[in-house]
Parts: C-alpha cells; sequence; structure tokens
C-alpha cells in the first residue's frame, strides 16, 4: 500500500513566493547571457588585435634569413676574405633534456666545461640562450646525433682569410656578428654585408615549425669587392719587412707599394701583424695600421720637394753651386748641420749627398707661402682621400706662423709630420710627369688624372737626381736592384719624445721608384726603432726597397731596363782520357 505525502500541507509551499524574486533571477541570467555575448564579441571583433598579437609573442616567430657575405679578392681574383657556413648552437632551457651523461658529451663537443654548460643553462632566460656561436661543421653534425631535445642549430656564417697575417691589415676583420670591424670589411661594409631576409612562422612550445604566415623576404648577398692588392706582392713584401724588423731588433715597420701610373695599391704590409681569424689576446701594436695611422717627421725624403719647386720656380738648376761649409749654419739661434762637411756642391750634389746646408740655402730664396702650397698640393697635412679607416692628415702649419727657421728645417723635413701612406702617394708627382695621382685600394687599370704641380721638365732633372742618390757616391746604394734603374731618397729622423728629440731612437725610411725613365711603381719603406747598430734609411730601408722593387716589377712583368752581369762562375774541369 503506498503511502500518501500532502506536499501541500509543507509550510514552506504554503507561503507564497515573491514575485520580484522571479524576475530578478531571470534578469540576472539574462545579463550573464548579455555580458558573455559582449565578451565574445569584444575578443572577436574590437579587441581582436591585441588577443591576435598574444597569440604571436607565443608561438609567431620571425626567423632571419641571413645574406651571405661577400668576397674579397685580389686584383688576380685570388680570395682574401671568403664567408663559409658555421652552424651556432643554442637551446631553450624550458624544454631542454637533461641527461647528465649527453650534457657532458655536449660540453666536450662544444669545448667548455660542463659546469660552463650548466651555468649558460641556468642563466635567467629560459627560452633562448646561445651555447656556442660558428662551430665547425663537424662539429654541429655530432651535436645533431646526440638528439638532445631543445638544443638547435642556426646557419650563420664566418670569415676565413687566405693570406693570414701578410693582408691582415689591408683586409681587417668581421665580428661574431658578422659585420666588419677593421680594414676593407669595415670601410665596404655596406657593399659586402648585402640585406637579411626574414621568414615568418608559428612555432609549437617545443620550437618545431608549424607553418609559414606571410611572405617571405629573400635575403640579398652582399657583392664581391675587388682590391687593387696583389697577393704575391703583398706577401713577398711583408715576408722582407718582418725579417728586416726581427733582424734590427726594431719595435715596428711599413711598406707601401703603389703602382705609378693607375695609384693602385698593390701592397700595404705592416709589421707586427695578427692572423685575423684568431684574435685572442691581441694588442694594439699589432693592430695598429702604421702605414696610415702613425705620423712623423719624414726627414730627409722632404728635400726632392724643396729642390724641385726651386727648379719649376727658375731659381736654380741642376749645375748651379751651393756653398755648404762649413758644414754648420746658425738660424735664430739653432745650429744646423750636415752629417759631414762637403764645400760646393751643385744642386744635383745636394739630392745625391743629402745636405741640409745646401736644402735649408735653397729653401731660404722662397717665400713660405710657396713651399706651404706645394706641400699641400702633394696632400700633407691632409687625410689621405682613400675609403680606409684610421688613415690620419698629419700636420703641416700654416705658412704665415713659419719662422725663418722653421721654414729651414721644413725644407729637410723637420717641423712636419706624415704617413708612410703620404709619403708613397706624393712621389707620385715624380713619377708621373709631375702630377700628383690620387691612390686607390679598389681595382682601377686604367691611367689616374692627377693635379699637375711641376713641369715634366723639372721631374726629369728631379729623376736623375733621385738615382743619383740611390746610386754610388749617395746615400743609399743599397737601393740598387738588379736588371732594373731605381731612384730614391733616404731618410733617418730623430723621434720626438716629449717636447724634445730623442739621441738614440729613430725612424728609417727609404722612398723610391723604378724604373727611372719610364716608372711603373713607387716603395715607400720606414722602420721603426732600429737597434740592432744600424740606423739610417739608406741602411735599413733601402735593401726592403730593393727586394720590393726587383720582385714587383718582375711579377708585373716589366723588363729589365738596365745590363745584367752575368753572376755564374764556371770551374772548367780538365778531364784526361
Amino acid at each position: 500500500m503506498s503511502r500518501s505525502v500532502a506536499y501541500t500541507s509543507s509550510p514552506l509551499l504554503a507561503s507564497r513566493t515573491p514575485v520580484w524574486r522571479s524576475k530578478f533571477i531571470v534578469a540576472a541570467i539574462a545579463l550573464g547571457f548579455v555580458g558573455l555575448a559582449g565578451r565574445a564579441a569584444w575578443v572577436q571583433v574590437f579587441g581582436n588585435a591585441f588577443f591576435q598579437k598574444q597569440g604571436e609573442v607565443r608561438f609567431a616567430r620571425t626567423l632571419e634569413l641571413p645574406a651571405n657575405r661577400g668576397r674579397v679578392l685580389d686584383r688576380n681574383g685570388l680570395l682574401l676574405a671568403t664567408s663559409v657556413p658555421a652552424p651556432s648552437i643554442w637551446a631553450a632551457p624550458d624544454d631542454m633534456e637533461r641527461d647528465r651523461a649527453k650534457l657532458a658529451k655536449l660540453a666536450r663537443l662544444l669545448e667548455m666545461p660542463l659546469p660552463e654548460l650548466e651555468k649558460k643553462l641556468g642563466d635567467e632566460d629560459r627560452t633562448f640562450v646561445w651555447l656556442k656561436r660558428q662551430v665547425d661543421e663537424s662539429v654541429a653534425q655530432q651535436v645533431a646525433a646526440l638528439q638532445i631535445k631543445g638544443v638547435f642549430q642556426r646557419k650563420e656564417y664566418k670569415r676565413q682569410y687566405p693570406e693570414g697575417e701578410a693582408a691582415a691589415h689591408v683586409v681587417g676583420f668581421t665580428n661574431v656578428e658578422d659585420r666588419g670591424q677593421e680594414g676593407v670589411e669595415l670601410a665596404f661594409e655596406k657593399e659586402l654585408a648585402g640585406r637579411a631576409g626574414s621568414r615568418r612562422v608559428i612555432k609549437d612550445r617545443l620550437g618545431h615549425i608549424v607553418e609559414d604566415v606571410g611572405e617571405q623576404v629573400p635575403p640579398v648577398d652582399g657583392r664581391d669587392l675587388q682590391l687593387s692588392i696583389d697577393s704575391k706582392i703583398q706577401f713577398f713584401a711583408y715576408q722582407k719587412l718582418r725579417d728586416t724588423v726581427i733582424e734590427n731588433k726594431a719595435r715596428g715597420g711599413s711598406v707601401v707599394v703603389l703602382d705609378a701610373t693607375t695609384g693602385e695599391v698593390l701592397a700595404l704590409a705592416n709589421y707586427p701583424s695578427y692572423t685575423p681569424g684568431k684574435r685572442q689576446n691581441l694588442s694594439g701594436e699589432q693592430l695598429r695600421n702604421r702605414a696610415l695611422t702613425d705620423v712623423f717627421e719624414p726627414g730627409s725624403t722632404m728635400k726632392p720637394f724643396t729642390v724641385g719647386l726651386a727648379l719649376d720656380s727658375g731659381l736654380v738648376t741642376p749645375q748651379t753651386p751651393i756653398q755648404t761649409a762649413p758644414g754648420y749654419v746658425m738660424i735664430g739661434g739653432m745650429k744646423i748641420s750636415d752629417s759631414h762637411a762637403h764645400g760646393v756642391l751643385t744642386v744635383q750634389e745636394v739630392i745625391q749627398k743629402s745636405s741640409n746646408i745646401g736644402t735649408l740655402k735653397i729653401a731660404l730664396q722662397m717665400q713660405p707661402r710657396q713651399m706651404w702650397e706645394l706641400f699641400t698640393q702633394v696632400g700633407f697635412g691632409q687625410k689621405p682621400q682613400i675609403t680606409f679607416p684610421g688613415a690620419v692628415s698629419g700636420r703641416l702649419r700654416p705658412y704665415k706662423t713659419w719662422k725663418p727657421v722653421e721654414q729651414a728645417t721644413m725644407s729637410y723635413g723637420y717641423g712636419l709630420s706624415a704617413s708612410l701612406f703620404q709619403m708613397a702617394r706624393s712621389y707620385t708627382v715624380f713619377a708621373h710627369d709631375g702630377q700628383v695621382i690620387p691612390a686607390t685600394l679598389l681595382k682601377s687599370p686604367e691611367s689616374a688624372a692627377g693635379v699637375q704641380v711641376f713641369t715634366p721638365g723639372t721631374t726629369g732633372e728631379m729623376r736623375k737626381m733621385l738615382q743619383m742618390a740611390a746610386g754610388p757616391g749617395g746615400t743609399a746604394p743599397k737601393a740598387q736592384t738588379l736588371g732594373y734603374s731605381v731612384g730614391g731618397k733616404s731618410g733617418t729622423a730623430h723621434k720626438q719624445v716629449g717636447k724634445s728629440y730623442a739621441s738614440n731612437k729613430y725612424r728609417s725610411w727609404f722612398v723610391g721608384i723604378a724604373p727611372i725613365d719610364k716608372p711603373r711603381i713607387i716603395v715607400a719603406v720606414m722602420v721603426d726603432e732600429p737597434s740592432a747598430g744600424r740606423y739610417y734609411g739608406g741602411d735599413v730601408a733601402a735593401p726592403v726597397f730593393s727586394a720590393a722593387v726587383q720582385q714587383t716589377l718582375r711579377m708585373m712583368g716589366v723588363q729589365p731596363d738596365m745590363n745584367v752581369k752575368p753572376q755564374i762562375v764556371v770551374n772548367a774541369v780538365e778531364e784526361s782520357f
């Protein structure tokens, strides 16, 4: 028998429910739906950009597609700098597998202690950390073979420099980001670097690419750069300079070889040098491009300009006698002397014997403004117009401030300063029929147009005097070269230390041209502080000039213009039968 329940007898059901309560509940539910609809509208329509951006931040990535850096070539197409693939290893610590045995193998491959690797993985950034930049392909393959979750590779390039330390100061180097830091790599960064591309992708939480989004921008590779440098001439010049610096226990040295027709730099070498691919613990001495950054008083290498100006002005002829006795003069309370007393010298002999007295007596017949204008025209006191970092202007004071003693000392190379590169370029005026031509590091086979400074007749006479200076009876007979006529001027200048000159510190110079009648090259050599007993430019720098001329002209295919005496001694052997 079923039990009957009287629901209507419950006191709760017996009471009347207020109408407002049911309406309130319905309204609250309706309001909740309106709120949800509004939120949905905000997320899907009005605030859509914000949420899309947040999604992209978490999953979308823009991958850089690196451009291949342009090669640096010598004038014959041989490589001076090129890029090779060098993958970089990175990790996402949050997703990384922490198998200690595999981590130990990874540390060995990356040539780092295991604690150092673990420290990298424990840094604050938990999504990305470089483990090692630019490893060899073989190392990258071994890392991939470990199959460590969370360890990835990125395609990058690193530079290689086949000519090593011989061309280091010309080519320079790049940093780990493949951006130029020194030399041509820095000077022509825009042309060599190209333009990186990009690829927009979506990645999952493990770093795997799910899909491409947007348009891919392909990279634009950098263009190749062909220099005027001849790598063979460069190597030989560097080798000879290095041997000379070591033999003479000098602090350093530089050599510059210019094409006298085009103004092209065929070689520019410095010692000490460095290997561009191995730059640990480098010093400023090694990095400094002395030929362009170091300035010093050029000494007697300035005398041909003073005499050339006097010849061109008609003040003297090559045979004009100049009295240099008793071997010294007093100007403004300062005693200026020659290394030897010579008596009466012709203008030719003033250059041949390198007489300070003869040069200043010629100079004091001219106005300071004439000398200043000449020095300025050939490039002194001005920054060389060459696309290369670090080139300096040297020092040439305004002529209005010159005192007679300063005009006298400037005539033979004291009181002004210049770099070796400036000296080499200035001698184009003697090699190019009176025109000073611009120098360039880029290949330029056409003859350069310059500024006319001297008449061709004057430069012809000056070349004869330079030939006498580098020959028997001159100050630099060691500049003579087998088969080729040469001419040039040595210089030996005291180094300035503080406000005075050091009595036992010198810079030895030699600047010259060859062959004399039809000059093809200019070679300038500087050796800093030789300390093995010899310090005259004719003894220290001239032999480097001689070797560089012989090798360079032979490589250029220039025919000898002098008879070569046979050097073979035949021993007759009598045989009896």
